[in-house]
């Protein structure tokens, strides 16, 4: 079954803030480093925004990966285990 675009969002932004705490960032730290406001990328790791190419090249190149690994294994469907993540 294809994903949906809620489950991509929400997919997208698991994937971004999983690069994130590996790579050893805050969200406060890395919000500064790539000159992003920290609500914005709440609301993306969140999957509550749709954000634009020019900021997903921003987050990328912030993590030193590129466009295609920032989407590695974003269209598969978002699990059970990963709406756990979400919060209350």
């Amino acid at each position: 079954m294809r994903a949906s675009n809620d489950q991509i969002r929400k997919g997208l932004g698991l994937r971004i803030r999983d690069l994130r705490t590996q790579q050893g960032f805050s969200q406060r730290t890395f919000c500064l480093m790539i000159e992003m406001d920290r609500t914005y990328l709440i609301a993306v790791e969140h999957g509550r925004r749709n954000i634009a190419v020019d900021n997903l090249t921003k987050i990328a190149r912030g993590l030193n990966v590129s466009l295609s690994d920032l989407f590695a294994g974003v269209d598969d469907p978002v699990s059970p285990a990963d709406e756990e993540h979400e919060p209350a």
